[in-house]
């Protein structure tokens, strides 16, 4: 029995002594090959030779920047080359002459109307002709009868004061057949003749492009109905609508630039001739309005437009666009250390403006940063936070 407690003894005090770690008065080391060098901030990185060639450094600067405003916009009419044809009087149409998508001169027919008012007015108009004739004779008459000593100054004043009245009676008369679609040469022929017409022709005021027709052959139309719209589409505007927050930035004769997506993203120039003095309550924003020439036709009404608003150049703190990391959903750049090293901190930039970014929040113009090859730096920072 004390054999197998000696046996026992002497192989646990042999498995004690194989056992490292387990030596009184020795502390276990780490092989150094497992040893991570640590540094006080990730963020931070020291150049090595060959990675200083990859970069620049430098300072961001002022440079004059002249944004653009983007608002939706669509195009329309130029209301100012609009035109609106109705009748002049109650009437049927007899005839038309004009359809939709015409293009007509000033004069040209549109339509055929008649109607029982035209008759009267122009029995009317023969009527006053005739009494303004015979009032005419009877003046004349009564200057050589008053000559001659026949009749009194009092009568030949009588005589006279019908012969204006006549004259006024006429000269309505006439206006009357103008309003209602007479010209001058129909007036003339129907005093020459005496032949009334059954019908006048209602014909365009201006040269243009019949964008609507709104009326029937047979259909009775009144005064108040919109038979025909003209248009001069060579000269189209183009209406945007721009936030409120950005209607201070606009103004009149600034440059514009209309795309069109239904054309291939095709661009036309423009300046701003309109701003609104109102805000829209429903959109909360101001309608601007541009004019664009037409002369090929490719630009129709109510197509939709992307308006880009040249905003006047003003002086901005900027970088170049080599200098801009993208960590996380936000930008950052390599800021030079006073120990050598370079820190990625992050920073507020806006958009691109050709090829540089101005700086809204985190830089100064006195701070050393790397503008060129800041992706290369920071591909290596990533490099070295994995070993």
């Amino acid at each position: 029995m004390n054999l197998q407690i000696q046996i026992i003894a002497v192989f646990l005090a042999f498995v004690t002594l194989s056992v490292p770690g387990c030596k009184s008065g020795e502390e276990q080391e780490p092989p150094e090959k497992h040893v991570k060098a640590e540094t006080d901030d990730a963020n931070t990185i020291f150049l090595r030779p060959d990675l200083r060639e990859r970069i620049k450094t430098g300072k961001p600067f002022y440079a004059d920047i002249a944004e653009k405003l983007s608002v939706p916009g669509q195009i329309k009419v130029n209301e100012l080359k609009l035109v609106q044809v109705g009748a002049s009087f109650t009437g049927r149409i007899v005839e038309i002459y004009a359809h939709l998508g015409d293009s007509v001169s000033a004069g040209t027919k549109l339509a055929r109307i008649s109607s029982p008012e035209l008759t009267q007015a122009q029995l009317a108009y023969l009527r006053a002709n005739s009494l303004a004739v015979l009032a005419q004779r009877a003046a004349m008459r009564a200057q050589q009868l008053f000559e001659e000593d026949v009749i009194s100054a009092a009568e030949l004043q009588r005589r006279e004061s019908e012969l204006q009245v006549s004259n006024a009676e006429l000269s309505a008369a006439k206006d009357h057949l103008r309003l209602l679609g007479m010209d001058n040469q129909a007036v003339q022929d129907l005093t020459k003749r005496g032949q009334i017409l059954p019908s006048v022709v209602i014909t365009a005021p201006r040269s243009g492009t019949v964008i609507a027709r709104d009326v029937a052959l047979g259909q009775v139309v009144q005064p108040s109905d919109q038979l025909f719209t003209l248009a001069d589409l060579s000269v189209l505007w183009v209406v945007g609508d721009v936030p409120e927050h950005a209607a201070h930035f606009v103004e009149l004769g600034q440059h514009v630039e209309v795309r069109v997506p239904a054309l291939g993203d095709t661009s036309f120039d423009g300046t701003i001739i309109f701003v609104s003095d109102i805000v829209n309550p429903l959109t909360r924003t101001v309608t601007v309005r541009t004019e664009v020439d037409n002369p090929e036709r490719r630009l129709r009404p109510d197509m939709l437009t992307t308006v880009n608003i040249d905003e006047h150049a003003r002086e901005r703190l900027v970088i170049p666009e080599g200098a801009v990391v993208r960590e996380n959903n936000e930008d950052h750049v390599f800021i030079a250390r006073e120990d050598g090293g370079f820190t990625l901190t992050p920073v507020k930039l806006d958009e691109m403006i050709n090829q540089v970014r101005p700086v809204l929040e985190g830089l100064t113009p006195d701070q050393q940063i790397i503008v060129d090859g800041a992706f290369h730096l920071n591909n290596e920072r990533k490099r070295k936070d994995l070993e």
